[in-house]
């Protein structure tokens, strides 16, 4: 199990119990036919992908009294030719079939995030850009701690996890508020000094305004590769010649795996893609029950 497996709490195993009672709220008929006999289950990936999703996939067979074992190690990248066994499940056959959809699920889509997290991690590898590339809160409700934690295992940042992580102010916080000015320091006012406080910038000028009223980071939204170099390099030569570097230029909107590199500049700090988790196709894996010898 990878050292992300220590991140998770206690949460993560109510949301497990969650996933298994969505799948069988009333009778489980298919476990009734094949009964407490005890099987051994196959788990083979069947296509190419980052194994990534590992802690879940146990506590989904831990909660149903089975056990796995594991061939390979979470966050190795695998692309078979056919099928690969990478996993045996041990216990008896209704709870192995009882966990078996959720357990995939879980497991084909965290490793499909893992996976397009580590090419566009390896691409900024060898581009050789310097700055954070994050996911955004574009995810699934009821999935973003898998999801976010496939990114993790890929290789890239999560972001916020939520809107308790960081203030940031967009712009319906800032037609509501009257100003971008107003908005940070309401902002300042509850959020104190633990909390740092992000603003959604469409120009130079208003990037200024969130600088000087005290925001930690702009986001300069959904500018083009060529234009958000010059605007960024702009924006931090200007407020270096005054002697305020503490603040970061994150790069936001429309940004994919064929863009990315684009935007990569020594002036900008984060850059942020929701298409890390927003229709990423899941890794092919299946669980099969070894036939009887």
């Amino acid at each position: 199990m990878s050292q992300y497996a220590h991140l998770l709490a206690t949460n993560y195993t109510a949301l497990v119990a969650q996933y298994l009672a969505e799948d069988v709220p009333s009778f489980d008929y298919g476990g009734y036919v094949v009964g407490d006999g005890e099987q051994v289950a196959i788990l083979y990936c069947k296509a190419e992908g980052v194994v990534a999703g590992v802690p879940f996939f146990d506590e989904v067979f831990k909660q149903l009294d089975c056990r796995v074992e594991w061939k390979v190690k979470e966050g190795d990248y695998l692309k078979p030719e056919g099928k690969l066994e990478i996993a045996r499940v041990y216990g008896c056959a209704r709870k192995i079939l009882l966990g078996e959809r959720t357990a995939l699920n879980i497991i084909s889509r965290c490793s499909g995030i893992a996976l397009r997290a580590r090419k566009v991690s390896d691409l900024q590898k060898e581009k050789g850009f310097g700055g954070v590339i994050a996911a955004t809160r574009k995810t699934t409700p009821g999935f973003r701690l898998v999801e976010k934690y496939g990114v993790l295992v890929g290789g890239l940042d999560t972001h916020r996890m939520d809107l308790s992580s960081m203030v940031m102010l967009k712009d319906n916080h800032i037609w509501s508020s009257g100003s971008i000015t107003k908005a940070v320091h309401n902002a300042r006012s509850v959020c104190g000094f633990a909390l740092k406080i992000e603003v959604e910038c469409q120009s130079e000028a208003e990037a200024d305004e969130a600088i000087a009223a005290g925001a930690d980071i702009v986001m300069l939204d959904n500018f083009t590769g060529a234009g958000l170099q010059l605007a960024a390099q702009s924006i931090k030569e200007r407020w270096a010649a005054r002697g305020k570097t503490h603040f970061l230029i994150e790069s936001s909107g429309g940004i994919t795996y064929e863009t990315c590199a684009t935007y990569f500049c020594p002036y900008i700090d984060v850059l942020s893609m929701s298409t890390i988790t927003q229709g990423v196709p899941h890794v092919d894996f299946s669980l099969k029950i070894s036939p009887q010898q």
